[in-house]
């Protein structure tokens, strides 16, 4: 299979380049800097990209390869920090700006390969403090911004790019062109489809699996789904789903999930009641990290109990996906940091009685997704909006009880009816409510109130790494209240999050 390397230099945006590029058909991997040339060359990529990263090239610690560029025979491109390290490595100058160019600018496109066809004035995202003053040897400016700082630049004879910005963000409109040349001038087949995901997935699961029966871990969302499917494909008659009634799930969750297994894949899924373990584990907590740890060991437990009863269990199935691994630890020895861990990474104990098996942990959402449809999955289904591990827990801020979560469960159910109706639940990325145990005071029928608050969270967003406020109209927005307010009891007052990923995370918790 084909693929193209890219080279982590901390940016918040490496993974969104990873996706990019899957997304127009070309398979990615993220690698740290640290990575030597003889194990890069192993790898037989046909391309390289460097990504951006916050630091500066002076300083001490800078990232950077151990080798010269000039040692690959495969084309690099460069992107903001991933060119000024081109530039310096090069021969070339970069200086501290005296102003930083952040935001959305516009630059002037005197040439270049990569621009063909392109407009002569392009709309990009620029975030950088330092920039390229002189290009080294062979290398010329293809555009510059108003300021006049180098924008863009290639190789005269060889296929060695820079930009300054970021062509991978939404916020810069034809940056996907750009990078669609890149790879075009690379020669990639653009065959990462769904086909060849499952078939690549298939070869991984069958050097893991020998022999053994699996235990997978269905949670109502649309990964486990996608990976009990896919575990059945591969390992027919090896397969034990399971489905914990943690008693976190939404409404009506259990039963749904059942008639699409029994009916579609004509397999049954096993159920098991957990909800006063996981209720009386959860009792007294309120601090987000002891939530999912506890979530995480209390799901072990009971796996491990349901293993028993079974024969052979060696191995337990997760849907867990990159941007799990991605926030929960530094994957690929990168210097990503820690924003929280995730039950089904960071929040699993030590202790372990089985191997853990996760399909999908180099893919992303919408990858999952296409997959989910090709193995036969329901779109309706597939396109769900996103469901927490943890489930529920997470969306009641403070204590978790059983009050509390009932009242969750029937605003949000209230929140997606008027989302579907208005048809902008297909339109989104995710959509819930959030319980907030804060009381403020009401008037219903001209009688005094004082009851709880909901919060309700709608972001627009790619593949979760990022996520902006979805414009709801006032119109729908007072619907959403009304509809819980006056159908849900305990509730009072609806409020609407504003805030985006960064500097939110996208689940309260």
């Amino acid at each position: 299979m084909e693929i193209c390397l890219i080279v982590d230099f901390g940016s918040q945006y490496t993974q969104l380049i990873a996706r990019k590029l899957r997304e127009l058909g070309v398979k990615s991997e993220v690698v740290t800097p640290k990575i030597s040339l003889a194990e890069l060359k192993s790898k037989s990529a046909k391309a390289l990209i460097l990504s951006g990263g916050p630091s500066s090239v002076f300083d001490k610690e800078a990232p950077g390869l151990s080798f010269p560029i000039s040692e690959l025979q495969i084309p690099v491109l460069g992107i903001c920090y991933g060119m000024q390290w081109l530039v310096q490595q090069g021969g070339g100058s970069v200086e501290a700006g005296e102003t930083r160019e952040y935001g959305v600018e516009t630059i002037t496109v005197q040439k270049g390969r990569l621009f063909a066809g392109l407009d002569p004035q392009l709309s990009v995202l620029m975030s950088h403090g330092d920039h390229a003053t002189k290009l080294p040897e062979g290398f010329r400016a293809c555009a510059i911004t108003r300021n006049g700082v180098i924008a863009a630049m290639e190789h005269e004879t060889h296929s060695i790019y820079g930009l300054q910005f970021h062509p991978e963000v939404h916020h810069t409109p034809q940056g996907l062109d750009v990078l669609r040349k890149f790879l075009l001038g690379c020669r990639f087949k653009f065959d990462w489809q769904p086909k060849q995901i499952f078939e690549e997935i298939s070869t991984k699961l069958k050097d893991q699996v020998k022999e053994g029966r699996i235990l997978c871990a269905l949670s109502g969302g649309v990964d486990s789904a996608v990976v009990a499917v896919v575990l059945e494909k591969i390992f027919p008659g090896r397969v034990d789903s399971f489905c914990v009634d943690t008693g976190l799930l939404r409404k009506n969750e259990l039963a749904q999930l059942k008639t699409l297994f029994q009916e579609k894949f004509h397999f049954p899924i096993h159920t098991i009641d957990a909800s006063a373990e996981f209720l009386s584990g959860l009792k007294g907590i309120t601090d987000p990290e002891v939530k999912r740890k506890t979530i995480g060991k209390i799901f072990i437990d009971v796996f491990e109990k349901a293993a028993k009863s079974q024969k052979d269990i060696q191995f337990l199935a997760q849907g867990t996906l990159y941007p799990d691994v991605i926030e929960s630890l530094s994957f690929h020895g990168g210097p990503s940091v820690m924003i929280k861990s995730h039950h089904n990474v960071g929040g699993l104990p030590e202790r372990l009685p089985f191997k853990l098996v996760e399909p999908l942990r180099d893919l992303f959402k919408d990858e999952v997704r296409r997959l989910g449809e090709f193995l036969g999955l329901p779109h309706e289904f597939t396109w769900r909006h996103p469901f927490p591990g943890p489930g529920l827990a997470i969306r009641v801020m403070g204590e978790v009880t059983a009050s509390r979560l009932e009242i969750l469960r029937e605003a949000d159910e209230r929140l997606q009816i008027v989302l579907k109706e208005s048809a902008w639940y297909s339109k989104l990325w995710q959509s819930f409510c959030v319980y907030l145990p804060i009381q403020s005071v009401g008037v219903m029928g001209d009688q005094r109130t004082y009851e709880d608050l909901i919060a309700v969270r709608c972001v627009h967003s790619e593949d979760g790494m990022t996520a902006h406020i979805a414009p709801l109209p006032t119109e729908v927005l007072e619907r959403i209240s009304s509809k819980i307010i006056n159908e849900v009891k305990g509730i009072n007052r609806v409020v609407y999050d504003i805030s985006s990923k960064p500097p939110a995370t996208i689940e309260w918790e």
